[in-house]
């Protein structure tokens, strides 16, 4: 007999599939805390369009961790919760002192590949578990996020 959680998924696969969902919040954390300093520290002609622009994303960036974590728990599992898991579970690397638009917008459109790649990957493990709840999140996410990336791209062309 299967081993199944309180949604009534199986729990091992349950276990892949939070596993990705933790890959996923660990990079959205260091992506969302980029966000913050790129609000904070940017300058030049394009800053009154960019800090408010880069204040929207963070907020985007805050909903989704919190989404993430919260689906985590419903799998049954425990969402990672300190910067050091963030960091060593993290491909996004930290963007560190940047105040120049062009970089912060450049940092953005990396950062969304890499999001975008991930929930791909995770969206493959949980079609093979029927895992709608999760499918749904991450099929959201994309969306939004694949409009952004092109939205970033038509910006840096100006």
């Amino acid at each position: 007999m299967r081993n199944l959680n309180l949604i009534g998924l199986d729990t091992t696969d349950s276990l892949e599939v939070a596993v990705g969902l933790n890959k996923l919040l660990s990079n959205f954390q260091i992506y969302y805390q980029t966000l913050r300093g790129l609000h904070w520290n940017i300058k030049g002609n394009n800053f009154f369009e960019l800090h408010l622009k880069f204040e929207e994303l963070y907020i985007d960036a805050h909903e989704k961790i919190d989404l993430l974590a919260e689906r985590i728990l419903t799998l049954g599992q425990t969402p990672h919760h300190t910067f050091s898991d963030y960091l060593s579970n993290s491909i996004i690397k930290e963007g560190k002192n940047i105040s120049n638009g062009q970089k912060g917008v450049e940092f953005i459109i990396e950062s969304l590949k890499t999001l975008l790649t991930l929930e791909r990957q995770t969206l493959i493990v949980a079609n093979k578990l029927e895992d709608e709840g999760t499918i749904s999140l991450l099929t959201d996410f994309i969306n939004l996020q694949e409009k952004q990336v092109w939205m970033f791209n038509a910006w840096l062309q100006s």
